[in-house]
């Protein structure tokens, strides 16, 4: 029998895959890519046509060394790397590592790990894709000269271990924007006003807020204003002059794509965009499920598109006919909103059998794995539903000159509401008598007039960053996750209860790139490069042509700013805490392990201490602060600052709330608070925080 070698990029895919192909088939794992441009050096031959000079990955010479023993052993060997370029490149530099030409060697691809997607893709073997393979090599080495020419310059103008990147220098850009625009804000006043007003043979009052004149809205900007309309409206009487009944419809989701899931994983699960793209990795790999092996539970997780196989909208529609109703089924399917920067290659992200629904495999799945299929599997099955059908009803009341209006929506059909429902805790709650008719006259029982500012828009967190890099067309799925990541781990951006601040290192790096490299840092360029990356993958642009026009212009622009540029001190941040040994005040340092107090006299002094993050909250024992606390081995814990003289200790978050029953401190579980006090058992719902009225992200 013929013996037929697959090899695959990650290991967790080899049992799976193996189980589905039997005997004749060997499957084994690159582990990743094999060869790539050399760390030492920029690895591009610029005066020979901007050729690439690959060498193995350190580390990598054994596991090629077994490649090549499977290689010998095969009559056929298929590549079945990942289905997108980076998967392509990989197929194409294990090619050249293992010299498969004379093996006839094929590229197979799945969006999928299930026994039907890879046995079908074995009966539709292909040559490898070279425009794929090209595009991956164009981003990389722009990625590369980027990268290697302007690096060693922040090196020597700032300090050692920074680094600028393509597509990170840009995201840090947007963000050092957004805070610029955060700082110059000015807040502009304005008043809104609400009435209680009461009909006839109604117990409870219905609000109303004010909305203008017959003539239209008006903004009611000051407190002069606010008192001119107060005045007219004293002794006036309240009329209902319009009640309009109708239907709202809320369309159904639709399913995830790479950006929208680590969104949502955000929004909802508070998950880090480089934890969820973990998660989902494992999700796609194959995760072992009682009575079934191991098992790829999810679609391929890097993916732009909102494209659905016929096979899956066929069982999505035959799976919520039989457990929700046929009246559920969508029968018109959204598509996606027309993204000019859509590769469309492969599908959205979805459960690869919607038959598997989260309670069967949630034994199976660890707490966080389960938490992000379950969000998966929803919002595909919501994807595939008809849209929530509301019943509203607005009302126009009359007073003197003035209008107010009030409105307020019933469900009527629920529809992909009863699967996805994450957001409709902020739905609206109003209730109107039905006795509401047009002429009615109502009493005023209370006028509560508001002062508001406008607020700037938010910062930015992971979630609403990647929203902005999708939408502006910079990066693709897979530059999301290590785009921020880099920025965090370089400190050019710190994250406080999930927003990204500036730090001033950013700032400083930011300007240098804004002053010396405006090109690399601005938007529309980036945009454009990554809309030529799609033109040199359908093979319509040579690769060689956009490096040839991008070098020579970043060469004159490093070259200027080393003459031009004087080197820069970032100074270290100084705090409070004092150095016991010689008493000056201790500065904030960054180790392997993250943050550290450091005596700013080393080597004379070389104090250090642990950097303790205060969380605002007394300590209940003895009045000192509350810090934020870990383990030898990581765990996060909660303790007092004055610790061994206290020995106050808590798991969970402790808040200046306490227990309205038995006085105890309250504590954070989720979105509850709970007592401390574990014989007193009161709960209560945290509360939320207000919500900006300004610009949205």
């Amino acid at each position: 029998m013929a013996k037929n070698l697959v090899i695959v990029e990650s290991p967790a895919k080899v049992k799976t895959i193996k189980k589905f192909l039997g005997k004749n088939y060997e499957v084994t794992a690159s582990n990743g890519h094999v060869r790539d441009l050399p760390k030492s050096t920029m690895g591009i031959d610029v005066e020979h046509d901007y050729e690439p000079k690959y060498i193995t990955i350190r580390g990598k010479g054994d596991i090629l060394a077994n490649l090549r023993k499977e290689v010998k052993k095969a009559d056929k060997v298929y590549l079945a790397t990942d289905p997108d370029r980076e998967g392509e490149a990989i197929s194409w530099h294990l090619s050249k590592a293992l010299k498969l030409e004379d093996k006839h060697a094929k590229r197979i691809t799945f969006n999928e790990i299930t026994k039907s997607a890879v046995k079908e893709s074995l009966k539709h073997p292909r040559d490898i894709d070279m425009n794929l393979v090209d595009a991956q090599q164009t981003r990389r080495i722009l990625d590369r000269m980027v990268g290697y020419r302007i690096s060693p310059l922040l090196w020597a103008k700032v300090k050692r271990g920074l680094s600028a990147g393509r597509v990170q220098s840009v995201a840090l850009r947007i963000i050092c924007d957004r805070e610029d625009e955060i700082n110059a804000f000015i807040p502009e006043e304005y008043w809104t006003i609400e009435v209680q007003l009461q009909a006839e043979g109604e117990k409870k009052p219905i609000t109303a807020q004010f909305f203008g004149d017959a003539d239209g809205k008006i903004q009611i900007h000051n407190q002069q204003e606010l008192n001119q309309i107060l005045e007219a409206l004293s002794g006036a009487q309240y009329q209902v002059l319009e009640v309009k009944k109708g239907e709202r419809v809320k369309k159904s989701p639709l399913p995830f794509s790479t950006s929208t899931l680590q969104q949502e994983a955000s929004r909802h699960l508070n998950f880090s965009t480089q934890k969820t793209m973990r998660i989902a990795q494992q999700l796609y790999e194959g995760v072992d499920i009682k009575g079934n092996g191991t098992v790829g539970l999810i679609t391929y997780l890097r993916t732009d598109s909102t494209r659905v196989s016929a096979e899956a909208e066929q069982s999505a529609a035959a799976y919520i006919s039989a457990q929700y109703g046929e009246a559920y089924v969508a029968q018109n399917i959204r598509s996606g909103n027309g993204n000019g920067h859509i590769q469309d290659a492969h599908e959205a992200i979805r459960p690869t059998d919607i038959s598997r629904s989260p309670v069967m495999v949630k034994e199976s799945l660890s707490r966080d794995q389960f938490r992000l299929y379950q969000l998966i599997w929803n919002r595909f099955a919501a994807s595939r539903m008809k849209p929530a059908v509301y019943e509203t009803t607005s009302v126009v009341i009359g007073a003197g000159e003035y209008r107010f209006h009030l409105s307020a929506s019933v469900l009527k059909f629920d529809g992909f509401l009863s699967v996805y429902a994450l957001d409709e805790k902020k739905a609206d709650r109003t209730v109107l008598s039905k006795n509401l008719e047009e002429g009615m006259t109502l009493t005023l029982k209370e006028t509560e007039p508001k002062q508001h500012f406008t607020q700037p828009a938010p910062h930015f967190t992971e979630a609403s960053l990647v929203k902005a890099l999708e939408e502006l067309g910079i990066g693709r799925p897979s530059t999301y996750a290590p785009t921020i990541t880099t920025l965090l781990a370089r400190r050019y951006v710190i994250k406080e209860n999930r927003n990204l601040y500036v730090s001033e290192l950013g700032e400083v790096v930011n300007k240098i790139m804004k002053d010396e490299f405006p090109s690399i840092v601005d938007e529309k360029f980036t945009a454009n490069m990554e809309s030529l990356l799609d033109k040199v993958e359908e093979g319509e642009v040579d690769w060689k042509e956009v490096v040839r026009n991008f070098y020579p212009d970043l060469d004159e622009a490093v070259k200027a700013a080393e003459q031009k540029l004087d080197k820069i001190e970032i100074a270290d941040e100084v705090t409070d805490e004092v150095c016991e040994m010689c008493g000056r005040h201790m500065v904030i340092k960054y180790g392997p392990h993250g943050r550290f107090l450091a005596c700013p006299g080393f080597p004379e002094c070389r104090n250090t201490k642990p950097l303790l993050e205060k969380i605002g909250v007394p300590c209940p024992k003895c009045g000192k602060e509350v810090v934020l606390k870990k383990t030898k081995k990581g765990r996060k814990y909660y303790g007092c600052e004055n610790n061994p003289e206290c020995d106050f200790m808590s798991w969970q978050k402790p808040t200046r709330e306490h227990c309205p029953e038995c006085g105890t401190y309250m504590l954070e579980k989720g979105n509850k608070l709970v007592c401390a006090n574990e014989s007193c058992g009161y709960v209560a719902e945290k509360p939320e925080k207000k919500e900006h009225t300004g610009v949205e992200d």
